[in-house]
């Protein structure tokens, strides 16, 4: 049995976090499997979003710190292996959404939440609960908690070690969205709908602009956008979307579309398709 189950279809990758009997605690041979299917999305131009999940009624309860038998000489090599995981994940270029159900504990949330999209079902909890098992914040969580929800509710979140529930980490700003249980694989998979029809370099463009944004001046961020434009305009899904808007407007009976980058769009989507 697979520690992380791996589906692929229509655009999607899906990876599944698989011991349900330890609630997908993170073992070293469950990191090594997503290692291994982190590198595989990275390199397949032909997935246009992720999904992380978990097997069963919980998404992680965070690493497995039960025992086995030693994966590294000491434990700083671990975690630096440990962080490269996480890397790969946050570098991946595509959208990815974390479905979470359940318990998402320590570095299993902080996996959930370094996803771009979290969407949660309404029996998901959350907790930062290293302190509770003498160790600290790991997994990005004192990059990422912070630029999520401020300084102070980082503190709160990672010095108390509390369970919060999904409605609370919605209101914290920790998940997208939190669904009904029975809904939860529905709502994302028509996000996922959403991600995978959109235009792949326009996505991926838009992301990592976002990513960067947050350690560059207003005047870097804009520079790195006309750039990016640059790149979206001689794209062949650029064009594409030219002759769209073009079909559209004249089926209306509208003028057609002034050619070329000086094409000017219905910003407010009424007209679209």
């Amino acid at each position: 049995m697979s520690e992380v189950e791996w589906r692929q279809a229509d655009g999607c990758a899906r990876l599944v976090l698989n011991r349900p009997e330890r609630k997908n605690a993170i073992d070293t041979a469950t990191w090594s499997q997503l290692q291994e299917r982190l590198a595989a999305v990275a390199n397949d131009p032909d997935v246009r979003a992720l999904v992380i999940t978990g097997a069963g009624a919980n998404f992680s309860a965070g690493a497995d710190i039960s025992g086995g038998a030693p994966s590294h000489r000491t434990q700083l090599e671990r975690m630096e292996w440990f962080n490269q995981v996480i890397l790969a994940l946050h570098r991946l270029p595509i959208p990815t959404v974390a479905q979470v159900d359940g318990v998402a504990f320590g570095v299993g949330m902080n996996l959930a939440i370094g996803c771009d999209f979290v969407i949660a079902s309404d029996r998901a909890r959350f907790s930062e609960i290293f302190v509770k098992r003498a160790l600290s914040v790991d997994g990005g969580g004192s990059w990422i908690l912070p630029r999520l929800v401020g300084v102070r509710r980082a503190k709160l979140l990672c010095l108390l070690a509390e369970t919060i529930s999904a409605e609370e980490a919605l209101d914290f700003g920790l998940v997208t969205k939190v669904v009904p249980s029975f809904d939860l694989e529905t709502e994302v998979e028509h996000l996922v709908e959403r991600l995978v029809a959109s235009p792949r370099l326009a996505l991926v463009q838009t992301k990592r602009l976002i990513d960067e944004a947050m350690s560059l001046t207003l005047e870097q961020a804009m520079q790195n956008e006309a750039r990016a434009q640059a790149i979206n305009v001689a794209s062949d899904d650029f064009a594409e979307a030219v002759a769209g808007f073009r079909s559209a407007t004249a089926s209306n009976g509208e003028a057609s579309a002034t050619a070329g980058a000086n094409t000017t769009f219905d910003v407010t989507g009424e007209n679209d398709g």
